[in-house]
């Protein structure tokens, strides 16, 4: 079986669990049309229905840049429609240009987030069973400084693991973290605490992301205090943003620092939820050693964490609700400047390691 086989039959019977007479929709944008065939097909092995959408990014690029409340309003009539009459969502989003929607109508695409992306993609979307991943394109290859042939190699690696070993690894960290009330980060520029008492914590382990690798939670709302300095570049509309550096004051940004404050501005005001936090996750993924500036790959980093400004997910739900739903990564290996993680006043991560023995499984030589 080749490796797009394989990642096709995970993402059918793994991941979204497709069952005979369920209507999966896959919505795709620049990818091999070989892959897709490949999930078709293993859809209707499932005796499953496939329905296909692709998401032009001209096209959608001119909706953002001419179009209005008017449009958008209408697009979510029109596909509410469809995305309700689905049981499953694949989600196959390759990208032949990273930057497409830079310098795009700003206000616009705050109005499309508002209304399309929060309507669709957040409140009926992520109450099916649902999936997301990229596919490695040239550009994604190029974006990751590797050749295409060595990024693709490198891309079902990090797809392909096992991802039920990476399950039972977490179940121990799962525990704890649904034992601990405050939780202390400490990094360069970082002294942040905050507490999870009482919340979930979700194991990510294929399901709902490929690749896929971490554990979450979410802050008490107005809990989060102290300061955060982010290592790892992120895209946003199009714009990248370095070295973001955010102060928490009972839960909530009042003070930030990054290389383009006048956009991250606009990000934070979006809406009231888009100061405060909607996760707190943990990455472990083996083979993710380094950012390639794609968030799917990024956030899941062994040795990393991420906490995400705005909405938090139904299973976690710490009551805040938001249009934006951004992951800030902080890795903690010692080459990107070390750190520790605490549990109510127990230091459970150094430097990217798990030191507990209860947790040292989800150490990366150890879910290899």
């Amino acid at each position: 079986m080749s490796e797009k086989q394989k990642l096709a039959e995970k993402i059918v019977n793994y991941s979204i669990k497709a069952k005979p007479g369920n209507k999966v929709l896959v919505l795709y944008s620049d990818c091999d049309k070989d892959f897709l065939e490949q999930i078709q097909l293993e859809i209707f092995k499932a005796k499953a229905l496939p329905f296909f959408k692709e998401i032009n990014k001209t096209f959608r690029r001119n909706e953002l840049e001419f179009g209005g409340e008017d449009l958008y309003n209408n697009m979510v009539k029109h596909d509410e429609v469809l995305f309700n009459n689905m049981d499953c969502i694949v989600s196959v989003l390759g990208s032949d240009n990273i930057f497409e929607y830079a310098n795009v109508n700003s206000k616009n695409k705050v109005l499309f987030d508002a209304i399309y992306t929060k309507n669709i993609m957040i409140d009926i979307r992520l109450k099916k069973r649902w999936v997301t991943l990229r596919y490695p394109t040239p550009a994604f290859a190029q974006l990751a400084q590797m050749g295409t042939k060595e990024f693709e190699k490198y891309y079902f690696n990090v797809c392909n693991l096992d991802y039920a070993k990476m399950h039972k690894a977490c179940l121990n960290l799962k525990k704890l973290m649904e034992k601990t009330n405050k939780v202390k980060i400490i990094a360069p520029n970082t002294n942040l605490e905050f507490s999870i008492k009482g919340m979930p914590a979700i194991i990510c382990s294929g399901e709902c992301n490929i690749p896929d690798g971490e554990i979450y939670s979410a802050p008490i709302k107005n809990s989060v205090n102290g300061e955060i300095q982010f290592n790892i570049p992120s895209m946003n509309n199009g714009i990248e943003f370095n070295n973001i550096w955010l102060k928490f004051e009972d839960g909530k940004v009042i003070d930030f620092n990054c290389n383009n404050n006048a956009e991250f501005e606009k990000i934070l005001n979006l809406d009231d939820g888009s100061r405060f936090l909607g996760e707190f996750s943990f990455g472990i993924n083996p083979y993710v050693k380094n950012y390639i500036h794609d968030i799917l790959f990024d956030e899941k980093m062994c040795g990393s964490l991420h906490l995400a400004l705005g909405n938090a997910y139904d299973d976690c739900f710490n009551g805040n609700k938001s249009a934006l739903h951004w992951d800030l990564i902080l890795n903690q290996f010692e080459n990107f400047g070390g750190g520790e993680i605490w549990f109510d006043n127990v230091k459970i991560r150094e430097n990217g390691l798990f030191i507990l023995p209860e947790l040292v499984a989800l150490n990366p030589e150890n879910l290899i």
